[in-house]
């Protein structure tokens, strides 16, 4: 039986795991590299701009959430394609909501740097 890992330990463990995720999402999905590229791009861009600094945190904080978005959806899709590969209704319904976050997001986005860039 393996022994729970406490304290420092812990966070340690977790960041490792947390570190394979990211590696793992970068190999396998072509959506979390583009949106991870996108960041690479909108990220120095927020922090060049003339603008407040929570203005600047709020652009971040749009990039931060469409990956977190992306990672879940990621993560639901696995699980999903990992119970089965037959067409099943709630296997589709699970991707298709976890996609709907994924656009919430982007528009979400796209809301708020339009909006920062243009006022």
């Amino acid at each position: 039986m393996k022994a729970n890992k406490t304290g420092i330990d812990r966070i340690i463990h977790a960041t490792f795991n947390s570190m394979r995720g990211i590696r793992l999402a970068w190999k396998s999905e072509a959506a979390f590299r583009q949106e991870a590229l996108l960041c690479a791009v909108l990220v120095p861009i927020a922090l060049l701009i003339d603008v407040t600094l929570v203005e600047r945190l709020v652009l971040i904080l749009t990039l931060f959430i469409l990956v977190i978005t992306e990672l879940l959806n990621s993560a639901i899709e696995a699980v999903v394609d990992r119970v089965g590969p037959e067409l099943h209704e709630l296997s589709g319904r699970a991707k298709d909501i976890a996609s709907a976050a994924v656009f919430f997001a982007l528009v979400l986005m796209g809301v708020v740097w339009g909006s920062i860039l243009i006022y």
